[in-house]
């Protein structure tokens, strides 16, 4: 009898085993089925492991099956050195030195922002009511002081220089111009703030900031930004947004728009990922030309909800040390042309996707993507997606972009892609320098392809002009011979 019970004892046993080792197999080959399908749509093995954990969460013995293999597989892929190094502080180096005076634009040049400009922008302002002084040698010293003074219609000019007191203001005036004078106007907020929000809080008519820098901006809600823009119509020209936890941030008013032109955003975010370098809300319209984003602090380069998009001739580059997440995001889709732009994710940034599309829903009354002559480098080892469109719903056409790095498209459905090409880093003067001029002979292999009008009615995906480090924009002498951004060749 006793026999028996242990006989049945190890016939139990061992099926037990069996079972237990047969369940472990198949968890493992799922794991690995979904690892190997997950990795063909360009994530990196971090994000890979990342999205398996959460699969496997609150199933305790799951969990302890795959935790040695997940660890072995993270130690393989060297991410702990990864976490180590992201682990450290965020280096913020000294600001850049304040801009002098701007020339005034050319005809060619204010024609070329043109057609893209809103309703809001396309009247003409009314006269000068009056223009308000402002500096240390001036009547008035103090913004905050200009800003209860300003009436609709009116100038305020702020000489150039430092400024560290009574730098904050709310500004809700209509037709009425900031700008600094002689030079940039650099305004440190040193712990102090508008409304709690930012250096300046925005919600007027039409209002043309230029010639300002808004520095350390910090709130308790970890959300300061260089400008709060929650209201009518901005333009923002020639202006530094650095080290804020957001560097401009707007509302979600629809029927608002902006303009940004010739600026710099460069180490803002507060290191949540909830903040960004800039973060545009559902605005009527974005339009982005000539500006110069880079050293996002774990959030985003540029992150737009706006209606409209029209994105131009700019410089979205991590470089060394950034540790941006997309370079740029357009979570829910709307219209967006993406024309002439050098766009590049840098070795430490904490995702595979250069450039994101829809990926919260395509919410936008029209859904379409038109990428053209862009040079976009991913220098992000391992798996990568120049372009993720990860729902269905939009038309995304992409015509003449120079691709670089390792990466692909991945988009659901609905693209049509003609004459995007591919090219080492040899091809290029100095790629790790983000100058991405093409050298002879290379540039002899690689032909521009004229955009049929059909692929994108109402848009011109042709290029005019060209980015020039650090935010300038050179207009085109003749008509493009290369795909991507830049058509001057290195010397």
């Amino acid at each position: 009898m006793a026999k028996r019970r242990s006989r049945s004892s190890r016939y139990r046993y061992r099926t037990t085993k069996f079972l237990l080792l047969g369940g472990a197999l198949l968890v493992l080959m799922g794991v690995g089925g979904a690892f190997v399908e997950y990795r063909a749509s360009g994530y990196s093995v971090a994000e890979i492991l990342n999205y398996l954990d959460r699969r496997v969460e609150g199933h305790p013995r799951l969990e302890k099956w795959t935790a040695p293999v997940f660890a072995g597989i993270r130690a393989w892929d060297g991410e702990s050195a990864f976490q180590a190094q992201a682990a450290q502080p965020f280096q913020i180096p000294p600001p850049p030195p304040r801009w002098g005076p701007v020339v005034s634009q050319g005809a060619e040049e204010q024609a070329l922002i043109q057609p893209y400009l809103p309703d809001g922008w396309l009247a003409p302002p009314g006269p000068v009511r009056h223009v308000l002084h402002v500096g240390p040698s001036e009547p008035i010293k103090s913004i905050s002081v200009a800003a209860s003074m300003a009436r609709d219609g009116d100038t305020v000019q702020i000489d150039a220089g430092d400024y560290h007191e009574d730098v904050v203001a709310s500004w809700g005036q209509n037709d009425l111009t900031i700008q600094g004078v002689g030079g940039n106007a650099r305004l440190f907020a040193d712990g102090s703030s508008a409304e709690g929000k930012a250096i300046w809080v925005v919600r007027g008519g039409r209002i043309r900031i230029e010639n300002i820098d808004f520095m350390n901006a910090r709130v308790s809600d970890r959300n300061g930004a260089g400008i709060r823009f929650e209201k009518g119509d901005l333009w923002v020209r020639n202006c530094l947004f650095f080290a804020n936890e957001n560097g401009l941030l707007t509302s979600d008013e629809e029927h608002s728009s902006l303009v940004i032109e010739n600026s710099e955003f460069a180490y803002n975010g507060a290191g949540d990922g909830f903040s960004h370098n800039l973060y545009v809300g559902k605005l009527k319209s974005l339009v982005v030309l000539a500006s110069y984003f880079h050293h996002a602090n774990v959030g985003h380069l540029f992150k737009s909800r706006a209606i409209r998009n029209d994105i131009l001739y700019n410089r979205l580059t991590d470089e060394m040390e950034g540790r941006a997440s997309y370079e740029l995001d357009l979570p829910n889709g709307g219209t967006a042309l993406v024309l002439g732009n050098i766009i590049q994710q840098g070795t430490d940034t904490e995702n595979s996707t250069v450039i994101s599309y829809g990926e919260e829903g395509m919410t936008g009354p029209d859904n379409a993507l038109y990428l053209a002559s862009n040079t976009l480098v991913n220098d992000k080892e391992g798996a990568g997606a120049f372009l993720r469109v990860p729902k269905a719903g939009a038309r995304v056409v992409s015509v003449n972009n120079l691709l670089v790095g390792s990466g692909e498209y991945h988009v659901l459905a609905g693209l049509v892609s003609s004459n995007d090409r591919s090219a080492d880093w040899q091809a290029f003067y100095r790629p790790l320098r983000q100058d991405y001029r093409l050298e002879a002979p290379v540039e002899g292999q690689l032909h521009y392809e004229s955009p049929s009008p059909l692929l994108a009615p109402g848009f011109d995906l042709v290029p005019r002009a060209e980015p020039v480090a650090p935010r300038q924009v050179r207009l085109l002498k003749h008509p493009p011979v290369y795909p991507g951004a830049l058509q001057t060749l290195a010397p």
